[in-house]
């Protein structure tokens, strides 16, 4: 896929929460388009449906209504079986709190999208290796979970996600827990990952920093995301 080329394509997607007079509409109607090694950043208010969102997008929860498409394919049509395993393979996803095993080393945790995606060992073995020394941790590979500082956990996250090499990644506030340093580390990082790795990024963020660095800023207010500037 070139960059000119679509990658995922959303079409009135809502999502509601309850029913009755306890319904609460968080997406209200969305649309847009992400291309090829293209980057977004989604701001907006806390409790808007940021999260929601990149959730439904990531496949990790069903909209209400609409489609939201990856290279044309609809893939919430997918039995649960099928749709498991293309956003075990296809979507990178890395949150505010890392989500990594304690009882693994960085190594480990990494490995663990390659092993459910069947591959054999070692090539997750290689897989993981590879990518923690992209992220900057070739030499923390064998380090528990606690052994390792917040940015260096948060990078092994991100290894983990690029480790089959996924077409999008989806980062909910990737550096809400971090320090300033450690904030700006991440941010480069995931600049580069789009610049010279072809990785699509969509990041919910209220870092104004990590949002100006993307391609596109769209704002959610009132269910709906509009273009900012």
């Amino acid at each position: 896929m070139n960059s000119t080329e679509q990658l995922l394509q959303v079409r009135g997607l809502y999502k509601h929460f309850g029913s009755g007079e306890r319904r609460v509409d968080v997406l209200c109607g969305i649309d847009f388009d992400l291309s090829g090694q293209e980057s977004i950043a989604v701001v907006g208010a806390s409790g808007v449906g940021k999260s929601t969102l990149l959730h439904i997008l990531g496949t990790l929860e069903r909209p209400s209504a609409g489609e939201i498409s990856y290279e044309g394919e609809d893939v919430f049509s997918f039995s649960e079986p099928q749709l498991a395993a293309y956003r075990n393979r296809t979507i990178g996803f890395v949150f505010q709190f890392h989500h990594l095993l304690s009882e693994f080393t960085a190594l480990e945790n990494c490995m663990l999208p390659a092993l459910i995606g069947r591959k054999n060992k070692k090539e997750a073995k290689e897989r993981a290796e590879f990518f923690l020394e992209l992220v900057g941790l070739s030499h923390r590979l064998q380090h528990r979970v606690g052994e390792l500082s917040g940015g260096e956990q948060q990078r092994v996250a991100v290894g983990r996600a690029l480790v089959l090499s996924p077409k999008v990644l989806l980062a909910d506030e990737p550096t809400g827990n971090l320090d300033t340093k450690s904030s700006r580390n991440i941010h480069e990082l995931l600049l580069r990952l789009n610049e010279e790795h072809r990785v699509s990024l969509v990041v919910v963020t209220h870092n104004m920093e990590l949002s100006g660095m993307m391609q596109r800023q769209l704002q959610m207010k009132d269910g709906l995301l509009n273009e900012i500037g």
